[in-house]
């Protein structure tokens, strides 16, 4: 098959056979049925492939997680119930009570309170550093049992574009995986495996459904972190797991397969993250449009974002592709086809001013979602990022002004016009 990020989005993952369903199956099936005994207690001990169980793995998530793998660039790949249970996955995957991981301050508000409430009561502590620090405060940030560093490739609500290639390097130097949630560029757009990163997350609901009918999340390993090489850090990967007769991963599935086979038979055993095989279904329909959808994502995002600089209503405009955006030089590094549809604007007036210019939207409309075939706007401080502090909301890129727009694929002239109209009104 061609090696284009047009024809895996179309074709990859699932190859049928002679006389078998060209679109991919749904196996809407909790169990398999087995002739032997025998034959499901291998499965058990992890000794053969297939399925048993639908709450651990099934035949049609793993056709579509095989697509975001390839389309990432990786050697495994799981499916999750959303984006959330993804990041978490991947995290305490590698990371128990007593031990430490770090991540950027200007991540997603839910993925910042997982880490800062909800991990922390479990033992798993997280100090969050900004982007933009010193080599001095990235270094001091590490301890002797941290576990890796996390960070998106452009953070949301706030745009920040990671330096894939500093943090990776910052990582690896303390012996720690590089974990970047890749939702908003998409591997359409950015591939972070192939800038150094170890391990990639994606909220599917967003613009790899892209049509708001699918709450999901991915993780890709990309298969060249060596964690024998630090063995003591990640025991649970490169020691005996008692629960399934002492099968040490690394030994049995290497580099490439360790981690997600891992994360899949005893976290997804555990916890039940799974996503459902008809929601997979939706997921991949989208996946098949996703390299022509985020073109005009992009278009859209880039032409209302300098319709909006050049306005006088506005006080600031965050969007990477904008020539003199503080990350305008970073995205054209890692996202030179273009970076998202989103756009984070301070509007001039302050909470009052963004929330009377929400509501004068007509095409925009208001909803707790972003990176959609719609387009959609929201008011962080009052929502998605409600349950920080006004600190914590300063170190994310958020004022009380701080509107996010996610351009859709509508109409280029449309959207401007509403952003207008909007503005014209206060």
């Amino acid at each position: 098959m061609s090696e284009s990020i047009e024809t895996r989005c179309v074709q990859g993952g699932y190859q049928p056979g002679c006389g078998e369903p060209r679109q991919v199956p749904i196996i809407q099936s909790t169990t398999f049925k087995y002739d032997e005994s025998m034959q499901l207690g291998e499965l058990f001990d992890l000794k053969a492939a297939g399925y048993f169980y639908s709450r651990v793995q099934n035949p049609t998530l793993d056709n579509v997680a095989s697509k975001i793998c390839a389309l990432e660039g990786g050697t495994a790949a799981m499916l999750t119930s959303s984006g959330q249970a993804a990041n978490f996955f991947a995290v305490f995957n590698i990371a128990e009570a007593g031990d430490h991981f770090i991540a950027l301050s200007t991540i997603y508000g839910g993925t910042f309170n997982l880490f800062a409430i909800t991990l922390k009561k479990m033992g798993v502590e997280c100090t969050f550093i900004s982007p933009d620090a010193t080599d001095e405060e990235i270094n001091a940030a590490f301890r002797s049992n941290t576990k890796c560093v996390f960070g998106e490739t452009i953070a949301n609500p706030a745009l920040v574009v990671l330096d894939i290639e500093r943090w990776a390097k910052a990582a690896h130097d303390h012996g720690v995986p590089l974990i970047v949630d890749n939702t908003f560029a998409t591997p359409v757009n950015c591939r972070p495996l192939e800038w150094g990163a170890d391990i990639v997350t994606h909220s599917t609901t967003k613009y790899m459904d892209g049509h708001g009918c699918a709450v999901g999340g991915a993780i890709v390993d990309g298969g060249n972190f060596d964690w024998a090489t630090h063995a003591d850090k990640f025991p649970g990967l490169t020691q005996p797991d008692p629960s399934y007769h002492n099968l040490v991963y690394t030994d049995t599935f290497g580099n490439g397969g360790a981690f997600i086979t891992k994360a899949t038979v005893q976290l997804m055993r555990d916890f039940g993250s799974i996503q459902s095989p008809q929601s997979a279904f939706y997921l991949n329909l989208g996946l098949e449009s996703l390299h022509v959808r985020m073109a005009q994502h992009c278009k859209n995002g880039q032409a209302v974002a300098e319709a909006l600089a050049n306005n006088p209503k506005v006080a600031h405009v965050s969007y990477p592709d904008l020539p003199g955006d503080t990350y305008y030089d970073l995205a054209q590094k890692y996202l030179p086809g273009g970076s998202c549809g989103v756009i984070t604007v301070d509007v001039a007036g302050g909470r009052e001013a963004a929330e009377k210019f929400l509501g004068n939207l007509k095409v925009f409309s208001i909803a707790t979602h972003v990176a959609d075939a719609r387009s959609c706007c929201l008011h962080p401080a009052s929502s998605t990022h409600r349950q920080l502090t006004d600190e914590e909301l300063v170190a994310a890129g958020i004022t009380p002004g701080t509107v996010r727009l996610s351009c859709g694929i509508e109409g280029t002239e449309d959207l401007i016009n509403d952003v207008e109209q909007a503005l014209a009104a206060l």
